[in-house]
């Protein structure tokens, strides 16, 4: 306190010879810096569930901690997703009525179809619960799925909304606002991995030395950091230990870790291989008898059955394949943050392609006709409006999803908790109580959030659903690992995922975009639904729109998506690019010359301790040999002072300190 009261001392007596308008401007910079730091604190204490992650963290270290904070994540685009749809899609065709906006229907061509709902008449109480699950019946007809958006344009008293435009545009913008959120995220990932795994003494000496918050006054809190500390220390020894472990690997150890590697992996293709064919075998039985229940009765449980069977495969494939890739990565022999990643990108190679493969099982139903070519360019007759159908599949695999998460969590996690704790026997026992599997659960909310972004244009409700999914996901997900879990017996570091599972997630951005660009650039949009009745292809509005702006504008937009302005912008890119490698090349290499420097200045410090106790050592016996030849002191020759080293004039103490 008394040095702050000097620091204050002292600036007012500096304040003092300056102006009035400089001490107002540097008052006026010092309050607004307070006031920008009480908005992050403020902003920080309404962050979503940072309670209940501070709990985690400390309960059971970064690593789990790097899950949730990935989930929370997700919620909130989503959430952002949701609110582009709903404010530039749903919202015009909510307040038209409310605003004296004049609606323009889209004209529907009687050649290819009228799209009608596939439950008529009277509708008994068991099909609204299938619709219900589905998405069909009663909910093709609502803002749910892309068939309802019949709207051309809106005239509003002062202009017009051109809602085929405003659908295509928001489609680009949350795939693109996801990439731009995803790379900045991953990027501070990437720089921490890169700190971290430049030197691992380093990452030893920052948890040791300065990983202690001594803010902390709190019993509770300084528990939560001292167990999230101990975590990160476990999983770098045990890193370091497998990797020591590789290193004194024999020739011989290394044929047989190799040979034992490639039958492994030709065994998951295998694997992966009959997963993919089960799926489109089940996605093409489901679509025919679909079509049939339509103008059928069926019964309840196995029109159920029906419309879910692809979900149904998808999900016993995705259940079944991450326990077989998990039972087989502990015969690879990796280490634990490697074992994390190989498994994740096994599963979510799984996960993906099962979407794709569906995807273009389903494109395969809808694009052939009986009559060979289809005159519309997709089936009308089937499919008179495939844009929700693609959209029911979406939904039906995020709800199914949703289902299978619950009912693991209930009817599997919390019967084998109970079992081990009051079940005796010896097979209970060797059961064990689980772990929090990592691999499986990041696998889980990048699946769902690929199905969001592929079914988003056929669903606009569907971030909406996705973020409630999620926010129920994480109380779900937290009550299994407190009461269900214990820790990980092979903790792992929370740097390198956090990145990780980042660029799992571009992955399956990259996937989504190839989907959603085919259905918008080439297949045919439906001729009997949805807002681009009168387009042939959903990106046909882009090019009708620039053409009727000014001749200013239109050349504008023409001359920037232009082949010459796009090589242009993609050599100015690579000079960057280049520029900037060619910056980090040269800051690495003064970095590691001044890494140099503070090892040889650390060199020379210890050799000039080291001479200087042994200086002290000398004194310690010429000042016991004077005692005892007191004589003959006077005789020493100035040479062998000299020669003897430094001298002290006091005797060094009993406890010197060596380096």
């Amino acid at each position: 306190m008394a040095e702050k009261r000097r620091d204050k001392d002292q600036r007012l007596e500096q304040a003092k010879d300056l102006s009035s308008w400089s001490q107002w401007k540097q008052s006026t910079r010092r309050t607004l810096r307070r006031l920008k730091e009480d908005g992050f604190e403020m902003l920080s204490n309404l962050e979503l569930w940072r309670g209940d992650i501070h709990v985690i963290e400390g309960m059971f270290g970064t690593g789990i901690l790097s899950y949730f904070s990935f989930l929370r994540f997700l919620v909130l685009l989503n959430f952002i997703m949701f609110l582009l749809m709903f404010g530039f899609v749903m919202l015009p065709i909510i307040t038209a009525p409310h605003a004296s906006g004049n609606t323009t229907f889209n004209h529907v061509d009687g050649n290819t179809g009228l799209y009608v709902t596939s439950r008529r008449g009277l509708v008994v109480f068991h099909q609204h619960i299938t619709d219900l699950l589905s998405g069909a019946g009663f909910l093709e007809q609502t803002y749910l799925f892309y068939g309802y958006y019949k709207v051309e344009t809106i005239h509003f008293p002062k202009f017009t909304y051109n809602l085929p435009l405003a659908y295509l545009l928001v489609t680009i913008a949350y795939l693109f606002l996801s990439l731009i959120w995803i790379v900045k995220r991953s990027a501070t990932g990437f720089k921490r991995k890169l700190v971290q795994d430049e030197d691992r003494f380093q990452s030893f000496c920052n948890k040791i030395f300065a990983g202690w918050d001594f803010c902390i006054v709190n019993d509770s809190a300084a528990r939560l950091k001292r167990s999230s500390l101990l975590y990160e220390l476990k999983t770098d020894l045990e890193e370091e230990r497998i990797k020591q472990k590789i290193a004194d690997r024999t020739r011989k150890e290394k044929c047989r870790i190799y040979v034992i590697r490639l039958i492994l992996n030709l065994f998951v293709i295998a694997v992966l291989a009959a997963c993919f064919y089960s799926i489109y075998i089940a996605t093409n039985f489901s679509q025919k008898h679909i079509s049939c229940s339509i103008e059928m009765n069926v019964n309840f449980i196995l029109d159920l059955i029906y419309e879910y069977l692809p979900s149904i495969v998808i999900t016993l494939a995705n259940f079944i394949t991450p326990l077989i890739f998990s039972l087989i990565i502990q015969f690879e022999d990796y280490s634990p943050a490697f074992e994390i990643r190989f498994t994740l990108m096994r599963c979510v190679f799984m996960r993906l392609t099962s979407i794709c493969v569906l995807l273009v099982s389903l494109w395969g139903q809808i694009t052939s006709c009986q009559e060979g070519n289809c005159v519309c360019g997709y089936n009308h007759i089937l499919y008179p409006c495939w844009e929700s159908r693609v959209g029911q599949e979406m939904y039906k695999l995020m709800i199914f999803d949703f289902i299978i998460i619950g009912a693991v969590t209930v009817f599997v996690e919390f019967p084998r908790k109970l079992i081990v704790d009051y079940c005796d026997c010896g097979l209970a026992k060797w059961w064990g109580q689980q772990e929090f599997a990592i691999p499986q659960n990041v696998l889980e909310i990048v699946y769902g959030q690929t199905i969001c972004w592929i079914g988003t244009f056929y669903c606009p409700l569907l971030p909406a659903i996705c973020t409630i999914k999620y926010f129920i996901i994480f109380y779900i997900k937290k009550v299994t690992l407190v009461n269900n879990c214990r820790p990980a017996t092979r903790p792992f570091r929370a740097s390198s995922s956090n990145f990780f599972f980042l660029a799992v997630l571009l992955i399956g951005l990259a996937l989504a975009c190839v989907p959603v660009t085919i259905g918008i650039a080439q297949i045919s949009c439906s001729q009997a639904c949805g807002p681009f009745v009168n387009y042939t292809t959903s990106w046909e509005v882009l090019p009708r729109t620039v053409s009727q702006l000014p001749a200013g504008a239109r050349t504008f937009l023409l001359a920037i998506s232009s082949e010459a302005f796009a090589v242009s912008l993609f050599v100015i890119t690579c000079l960057a690019m280049f520029y900037v490698i060619a910056l980090a090349g040269a800051h690495k290499r003064v970095i590691n010359q001044l890494r140099e420097q503070l090892v040889m200045d650390g060199r020379d410090k210890r050799f000039l301790i080291q001479k200087l106790c042994q200086a002290q050592r000398t004194c310690a016996i010429i000042s016991t040999g004077a005692g005892s030849q007191s004589h003959s002191s006077d005789r020493v020759s100035p040479s062998y002072r000299s020669n003897s080293g430094v001298f002290l004039i006091q005797p060094p103490p009993d406890s010197a300190t060596h380096v």
